[in-house]
């Protein structure tokens, strides 16, 4: 019977059962393809500064990570970049706004930085909006956020960068807008139905998912508010959110990111089952089928960093290797199935 269960663990190899003896020959045959590639971690040249709580984004050809905290809690202005066949990262110039948990995203050829905390470690929640042109190899600030926030979100969609949630002082917010870079605007968009931070967003379909964080700062009906399940997508037809199936291991400060058709939350925070409170979890989400999937676990499970799609691989360079401060130079790449 084929198992129609919306929540499947994926592991890669394992011995067959005897009534599957043909498989190994369907499986040559299927190897002549792209899709049947396995699902694998590689690693990637370390990071020059170890760090955490960075964002992180791809732009002509190269990974960046951008702020952040460094192995101390100090908050990072520096940004490294590296380009996939380099034995090592370089610097580039650095943020004319130390942040740590900013967000980021691409939009027309610029690198934008939003938000994030100037410190000491999460106070002063900042409005700043940094745009990086990789030409000049050169900041400017842009027009300021709506509302100063850190432990967002941010992804691109409808050529305009969305900044999502995150927290000041402390309490969680739901607040969410747009930034044209070419007008150098904001539009206030619907909130969330649920204030969070440490949460993470990614687009599928033209409609823009938001999924796990924490709520500080408010009643929550959640078991741990610091680990949330919660997935809301957003409609920017409609400038309306609704709720969607929940993500199976509730956590923040994870990383998500889409890759060809599915949505992917790995590592994070909170989990009081690991002395080190960290999550090793990778589940996947298919739009398509509205149900999520477990995937081989993180190798090395992190916190506070990005997840960069590229090539069929989800880059995450730095994170923490503890719950709080724990900042490393660790830098990995996933290749999982094809989506379906």
């Amino acid at each position: 019977m084929l198992d129609h269960r919306p929540y499947r663990r994926v592991r890669s190899g394992g011995p067959l059962p005897p009534r599957f003896a043909l498989l190994p020959l369907v499986a040559c045959l299927l190897a002549l393809t792209p899709l049947a590639q396995a699902q694998h971690w590689q690693g990637g040249p370390p990071l020059a500064v170890p760090r955490q709580e960075i964002a992180a984004a791809w732009l002509d050809g190269a990974l960046y990570a951008i702020g952040g905290f460094d192995a101390r809690g100090g908050t990072l202005a520096s940004v490294e970049r590296w380009r996939p066949g380099d034995a090592a990262w370089e610097t580039v110039a650095p943020l004319p706004v130390a942040v740590n948990h900013p967000a980021a995203g691409v939009v027309g050829g610029r690198l934008v930085v939003v938000g994030g905390y100037r410190g000491p470690f999460l106070a002063n929640a900042t409005d700043a909006v940094q745009v990086y042109d990789p030409t000049a190899d050169a900041w400017a600030l842009a027009a300021p956020m709506p509302s100063a926030r850190g432990g967002l979100a941010a992804n691109v969609l409808d050529d305009r960068l969305v900044a999502v949630g995150g927290a000041r002082d402390g309490v969680s917010v739901a607040d969410v807008a747009a930034f044209d870079v070419a007008a150098d605007t904001w539009t206030v968009l619907a909130p969330m139905p649920t204030p969070r931070d440490h949460l993470g967003v990614a687009v599928l379909a033209g409609r823009l998912h938001a999924v796990g964080g924490r709520a500080g700062g408010h009643d929550h009906d959640a078991v741990d508010p610091f680990t949330l399940a919660i997935h809301e997508v957003y409609d920017p037809a409609t400038d309306a959110w609704v709720a969607a199936e929940p993500l199976p291991t509730g956590r923040s400060g994870h990383a998500v990111a889409a890759l060809d058709g599915c949505l992917y939350a790995l590592g994070g925070e909170g989990n009081r089952a690991d002395p080190r409170g960290m999550f090793d979890e990778v589940e996947r989400f298919a739009a398509a089928r509205g149900a999520w999937e477990a995937l081989d676990a993180m190798p090395v499970p992190r916190h506070g960093m990005g997840a960069v799609p590229v090539d069929g691989r989800l880059w995450m360079p730095g994170g923490g290797l503890v719950a709080g401060l724990g900042a490393t130079d660790h830098v990995d790449a996933f290749t999982p199935l094809a989506c379906r």
